[in-house]
Order: C-alpha cells, then structure tokens, then sequence
C-alpha cells in the first residue's frame, strides 16, 4: 500500500518562555502547518504549546510525546497525545518520530533533544542559542527555519520517517 502521509516536523524547545519566544515557537507552527507538516513536540508547555497553537491556529495536526502516563497533561493544542511513561527518556521518541527536527532555544533538555536528532540521521535546524553546534543548521526566523526544512527534505520519501 503506497498510502501518503503527512510529512511531520518534531519541534523541541523552552518548557517556559516569555511572550516573544512564544510568539516565535507560534508562528512556527502556523508555518510549519501552512507547509503541510503534522508537527510532534514534547506536548507540554512553554514551546511546546506556542507551536501546537500555532499549528492548530493554521488548521494543521499535533501530537504530543508525553513524559508520563496521563493524556489530560497535554497542553490543550495537542491532538494526538501520546503516554509514554518514560520521564525524560521519552525525547526519543520525540525526535524520531519527525523527519527533521527545530529546537526553539530551550536547555539541558532541549540539548539532548537535538544530540539525538543527530545521532539518529535528522536534520536539525536551530532557533536560537545552540545555532553554534556541529551538525546544526541555524536559523533567524520561523520562516528561515521551515524554508530550510522543506529544503533539507526535499526528495526525501514520505514513507521514510518513522
């Protein structure tokens, strides 16, 4: 069966953040959205809700990876909410299950969120403080990001992302 899928985009950052970075994660997702991407996140809050806002805010598809077993915990833009039961371990998951990957600043475990990007063949491009990393492709804006996003992934097989 050759059944198209939509394309997904994981998008990592800030559990916080103020009203500027927030507005930035949001506007991520409405462009990721307007692109055609389902985007997948962490599922809670900070930049995980502003891009799932976003995204839905543009009538496109979210779901949520959740470090615990409680599907009500996801933010309320969320989707598809998935209970993982795996605390941090879960960023994975949130990282494998999109064919490239955008870290909206963030810390320790947005780090680690983009490691595994890495290690795993995802491209990364980066929103804010870790634009200096090996491997990383930096970013100014959202619509810099998803740009470079539809490009990184061009010629890519829809099927190939999981």
């Amino acid at each position: 069966m050759n059944e198209q899928r939509p394309r997904r985009v994981s998008v990592i950052g800030a559990g916080t953040c103020d009203p500027a970075l927030y507005e930035t994660a949001r506007t991520l997702g409405a462009l990721l959205a307007d692109s055609g991407f389902t985007v997948v996140c962490g599922g809670l809050g900070g930049v995980m809700t502003a891009v799932c806002q976003g995204a839905k805010e543009a009538g496109g598809d979210t779901i949520g990876i959740l470090p615990g077993d409680d599907a009500a915990a996801a933010n309320p833009f969320v989707d598809v909410p998935v209970v993982t039961g795996l605390g941090i371990a879960r960023n994975v998951l949130v990282v494998k299950n999109g064919e490239a990957t955008v870290a909206v600043s963030g810390g320790a475990g947005t780090l680690s969120e983009i490691g595994l990007a890495l290690k795993i063949g995802r491209p990364v491009v980066v929103l804010g403080h870790f634009d200096t990393l090996a491997g990383v492709v930096p970013a100014a804006t959202p619509q810099q990001a998803v740009s470079l996003v539809k490009s990184l992934l061009t010629g890519k097989d829809h099927a190939g992302s999981s």
